[in-house]
């Protein structure tokens, strides 16, 4: 059985950095694509980013040259670092491999 767990969440400033931890188990993360989600109020969610076999990221355009997804296989782990950080950023965060989701860590951006 596959779990993610989300951590890292925070309250910031504009301008300031985050780094969201996603912690799979079932599952090694190189052999799979694991995906970053956000969600606000009244939103779908709204993907972020992934990782293709913990090498290969890809970014949606919103978050481009701000955020990076990398994998520590040794921790089967996923990050999101989140740099320069927006008040539109604000949202829950979720990692998703397949069908399973995480239960989410709250990111606010706020000053």
């Amino acid at each position: 059985q596959v779990q993610l767990v989300e951590s890292g969440g925070g309250v910031v400033q504009p301008g300031e950095s985050l780094r969201l931890a996603c912690a799979a188990s079932g599952i090694p993360v190189y052999v799979t694509t694991i995906h970053w989600y956000r969600q606000t109020p009244g939103k779908e969610r709204e993907w972020v980013a992934s990782i293709f076999l913990g090498k290969t990221p890809n970014y949606a355009w919103s978050v481009k040259d701000r955020f990076t997804i990398s994998a520590d296989n040794s921790k089967n782990t996923v990050y999101l670092q989140m740099n320069d950080l927006k008040p539109e950023d604000t949202a829950v965060y979720y990692c998703k491999r397949a069908g399973d989701w995480g239960n989410g860590t709250l990111v606010t951006v706020s000053s």
